[in-house]
């Protein structure tokens, strides 16, 4: 008897603690609004669209959090940043989630006092030249002036291919991601260097798209991820599980257009995703229809993809790794359940 007392005790007290709110999510609730730091200058990711309000992939993320916390997915506050700032803005608390096309590294995870909830976006750095150079592959660019961005995964990878390769180069290193491409578009530079998907976001902001191409090697891996501060286990769960649940969403062919009807009648695992079970949420801190909100927002993972970067977009990069693992992708869930 005793001991079916104290398992008892212990089962109410681990709920308690799993509802327990944490600092980022109270501060969150009682402001009304998700502060979310962003590129602001990345069409595909963060940057406004013809009517002024910012879109993109990154965007998207931050529309799906304040919507799975909020209730509502204009309840954020963008704040750009550049790759100087967006940690520091982060570890400040100046904001409560950096969603800026940052890619996940072990000294970033260890050293920052930041931790990346699981990547939204995988890529692979790759080199932009001008048709009219004649190069065809990036072991043709000894002696060549490049444009990079100071402070990034970037500038290091740069550094170490040209290294392995005995090849020389000559940087031009500039913290604006437009005044990089502005620099680039004029001449000033041979190539301009970055993760593949801003390259192609960069290409269709040139004069003359056609007049450009990004060279066949990709030169890194860039998993790019949300970042939270560390010492706030609940908010890095909820930002992760909102991440899953559009992931989970595809994958159950659940999107925004029929969510609602999936909770009234769909499968038991859907409808447990979408908040039939009203205690499920409890250790989030947040409604029982968080994943509901989050993919009316902005749609299941590939809804959102195809919006921001792909066929529904002007830059039409392929899902290719970004897959679901079901098709033989990187894009893989753990069980809602």
């Amino acid at each position: 008897m005793r001991m079916k007392v104290m398992i008892g005790a212990l089962a109410l007290l681990g709920s308690a603690l799993a509802a327990q709110a944490g600092p980022t999510l109270d501060a969150v609730k009682a402001r009304g609004i998700l502060k979310c730091g962003v590129s602001g200058e990345a069409p595909g990711f963060s940057a406004p669209d013809s009517k002024g309000q910012m879109a993109g992939l990154d965007a998207g993320i931050c529309r799906a959090v304040a919507a799975a916390v909020l209730g509502d997915p204009a309840k954020v506050e963008f704040v750009p940043t550049n790759t100087q700032t967006r940690f520091p803005t982060l570890q400040s608390g100046e904001i409560d989630l950096l969603s800026r096309t940052s890619t996940m590294t072990f000294t970033r995870d260890t050293s920052l006092g930041l931790l990346f909830a699981p990547p939204v976006f995988y890529d692979g750095q790759g080199l932009l030249v001008a048709k009219k150079l004649g190069v065809k592959s990036a072991k043709e660019l000894s002696g060549a002036t490049i444009c990079v961005n100071p402070g990034t995964t970037t500038e290091l990878n740069l550094a170490d291919y040209f290294r392995a390769n005995k090849m020389e180069f000559k940087p031009v290193v500039i913290e604006s991601l437009d005044q990089v491409r502005s620099t680039f578009f004029s001449g000033r530079c041979d190539v301009i260097t970055d993760d593949r998907s801003t390259l192609a976001s960069n290409r269709t902001l040139a004069p003359n798209p056609d007049d450009f191409v990004i060279l066949p090697e990709t030169i890194s891996k860039e998993p790019l991820a949300p970042v939270v501060r560390q010492g706030d286990d609940q908010w890095l769960t909820i930002v992760r599980w909102t991440v899953y649940a559009l992931i989970t969403a595809e994958e159950m062919g659940i999107t925004k257009a029929n969510a609602d009807e999936k909770k009234a009648s769909g499968t038991p695992e859907m409808q447990f995703l979408l908040g039939k079970d009203e205690a499920a949420s409890k250790g989030l801190g947040v409604k029982s229809d968080w994943a509901l909100q989050a993919i009316k927002a902005v749609g299941n993972y590939g809804e959102l993809y195809a919006a921001s970067v792909g066929d529904g977009s002007p830059l039409k990069l392929p899902r290719g790794i970004n897959e679901l693992w079901t098709k033989g992708g990187l894009m893989y869930a753990p069980p809602v359940r």
